[in-house]
């Protein structure tokens, strides 16, 4: 079963025996401007038509993922469209939108700690389901290298609204609202990789 196959949280949650919960997971977050390559980046993006999930994922979600990893360049890896298998009885499988890896660049997913999913047809559901199921199998396949971390992070977009959670002692703690405004974005994403960078030995 692969993870685009998962169209609610509830049914990873039942499937492997985990739990969710709505809460406030960030302490207050301070916006982070918006930088220069980042905004010329996005007006060129709305010059053409946003019509599908390719589109978005390459015109506004890539440009903003990637403004924020290179500031991080050395300790973070961004992958798109990489396989990330586990064991097959686990039906955790298939190719993933984005994760982010903590390690410098590599040409290879190593230590997935952070899944980035653009929402299916606008779903945000489906989008939290799919990238809950990337975030476990990420969990699953740490755990079988020996890397375990206590913390994952996960995302669905639609480009616009973003839909945090983290993944903690077998539960999906889903952030309480959808975040819009793109400076706190940015913010909640600088936020996520300090944290990283401030409690994990990069590998």
């Amino acid at each position: 079963m692969g993870y685009s196959n998962y169209r609610k949280i509830k049914t990873v949650i039942k499937k492997f025996d985990l739990d969710a919960r709505f809460t406030n997971i960030f302490p207050p977050i301070e916006p982070q401007p918006i930088g220069s390559w980042l905004a010329e980046s996005l007006e060129i993006a709305k010059l053409m038509p946003l019509t599908n999930e390719k589109t978005k994922s390459e015109r506004l979600v890539s440009p903003i993922l990637l403004d924020i990893v290179r500031k991080y360049k050395d300790t973070f890896c961004l992958f798109s469209g990489e396989d990330l298998s586990v064991n097959p009885s686990e039906d955790l499988s298939g190719e993933c939108d984005f994760f982010f890896s903590l390690h410098p660049p590599k040409p290879y997913i190593d230590f997935p700690i952070i899944s980035l999913v653009e929402a299916k047809d606008e779903d945000m559901e489906w989008g939290l389901g799919q990238c809950a199921a990337q975030v476990y199998g990420a969990f699953l396949y740490n755990k079988a290298e020996g890397k375990e971390v206590s913390v994952l992070y996960g995302c669905a977009t639609t480009g616009k609204d973003w839909q945090f959670f983290k993944f903690e002692n077998n539960i999906f703690y889903v952030h309480h609202e959808e975040l819009t405004d793109l400076p706190q974005v940015l913010g909640t994403w600088h936020w996520i990789l300090n944290f990283y960078v401030t409690n994990f030995k990069q590998d």
